[in-house]
């Protein structure tokens, strides 16, 4: 797991919107195989688990972004 607590507000914007292109990726590619005759079900799996966790990286580095502030 990276230490996003050490990058800068732009590094962290710019890492998001990869990931975010990234997770985009994913997506049209599981739609394309789940489409597909025959679906290969194990690729789709993997693809969804590269998924969430480019959805979970995602979560932290807005975390970072956007800290809950009690105020």
């Amino acid at each position: 797991m990276i230490d996003y607590s050490t990058f800068t507000e732009e590094a962290l914007e710019a890492r998001w919107k990869d990931l975010s292109q990234d997770h985009a990726d994913l997506d049209a590619a599981i739609q394309a195989l789940a489409a597909s005759p025959v679906p290969d079900l194990v690729i789709i799996g993997r693809l969804k688990r590269k998924k969430l966790a480019l959805k979970d990286e995602l979560a932290r580095i807005e975390h970072y972004l956007n800290p809950d502030i009690i105020a």
